[in-house]
């Protein structure tokens, strides 16, 4: 074999699809770090260009229209696939979500002879875990459960799909996923800090909103730059086509050890749990976060930009123990980890510095 190979011989690109979200946001940061790869995102808004990513958008739940801008693409080898779209129900989100992944598959297929390989980003929702107590650890290799739930229905359509190509498939199982990004329904980590620099403003200690029992289960997280780094490992490593792997922080944590000290970088007392909805609470809080935003000279993102209250109050109520064996992806060669209150304190530290709270 000759090592001497050439840069284009190696050149690998990329398509992100859902690339303003946390995690394909993250995970094209970490693809420019690697210099084989080049990419281009896809999203309904589209993005700025840089040097290595361009950004096209489209309509994914539209087959025309992924067809004319995915389709014209003939230099994609690798789709990482991490759009979704949210629905008020759990059987309305499969139609969508299901139709995004199959006219995107469909679409790049067509026009990417050199396509190698397609990376499905899922989470806990295989396992039941938005449902209720589920068996914990959670293993790849558990029984599926009572449908709908669409990243079965997203994996399986791969699977099928997959049969007699050249291309092989792997799913992304993270926990909640913790990083980077505005206006995304599902931000963990901008929920606290947004929820603590209001309660800080109001002069009132920092309150465990959840369920009584949300603040002593056990629970863990992923980060959004580790799980980049394992997305890329899976989708690039021939011993993980056609697999599923569970990707987590590595440690395990109580939001009752956890919480004092989120307080504490606030610097700010807590007080006993609280449970209530901070969808209800948060609501009326739009002109504070103005009047904050003039006074901490801070940037001028909108309150609808930086709030997922509905996504903290799902997360806050599970008084059941969170989470997933992730030996498998260790077993397969992947060995990063991320101590979760270093990440924790880094998110917020990031957000500071990008003057999104004071």
């Amino acid at each position: 074999m000759n090592d001497h190979k050439s840069v284009k011989e190696e050149r690998k690109v990329a398509l992100v699809v859902g690339a303003n979200g946390v995690i394909g946001r993250n995970l094209i940061d970490y693809l420019l770090t690697l210099p084989e790869w080049e990419v281009i995102g896809v999203s309904r808004r589209g993005g700025e260009d840089r040097e290595r990513v361009r950004y096209i958008a489209a309509d994914l739940l539209d087959p025309e229209d992924a067809r004319r801008r995915l389709g014209a693409l003939p230099e994609v080898t690798h789709l990482f696939y991490a759009a979704y779209q949210d629905r008020p129900t759990w059987a309305e989100l499969v139609a969508p979500n299901l139709a995004m992944l199959v006219n995107s598959v469909e679409a790049v297929e067509a026009g990417s002879p050199g396509l190698r390989h397609v990376s499905l980003m899922q989470g806990y929702k295989v396992y039941g875990a938005h449902l209720g107590p589920f068996k914990t650890p959670a293993k790849e290799s558990d029984a599926g459960h009572m449908p709908p739930e669409f990243n079965v229905d997203q994996q399986q359509f791969l699977e099928k799909r997959q049969q007699g190509k050249a291309w092989t498939w792997s799913a992304i199982r993270p926990s909640v996923v913790a990083g980077f990004a505005l206006g995304n329904p599902m931000n963990l980590a901008m929920v606290i800090a947004v929820y603590a620099s209001i309660s800080k403003e109001l002069g009132i200690p920092l309150r465990f909103p959840g369920k009584p029992g949300a603040y002593h289960t056990l629970m863990e997280v992923t980060d959004a730059g580790l799980l980049a780094k394992a997305t890329v490992w899976a989708a690039t490593d021939p011993r993980c086509a056609n697999q599923a792997f569970n990707i987590n922080n590595g440690d395990l944590f109580r939001w009752n050890e956890m919480w004092p000290k989120i307080a504490a970088y606030f610097g700010m007392e807590t007080a006993p749990p609280l449970q209530m909805s901070l969808d209800v609470v948060m609501a009326d809080k739009e002109p504070l976060w103005n009047d904050m935003v003039q006074k901490h000279g801070l940037a001028p993102h909108s309150y609808h930009e930086v709030s997922s209250w509905g996504f903290g109050d799902f997360v806050f109520s599970w008084d059941y123990d969170f989470f997933a064996d992730g030996t498998k992806a260790r077993r397969f060669g992947f060995h990063e980890y991320v101590d979760t209150e270093e990440m924790f304190m880094n998110i917020f530290d990031d957000l500071r510095r990008r003057k999104v709270i004071p």
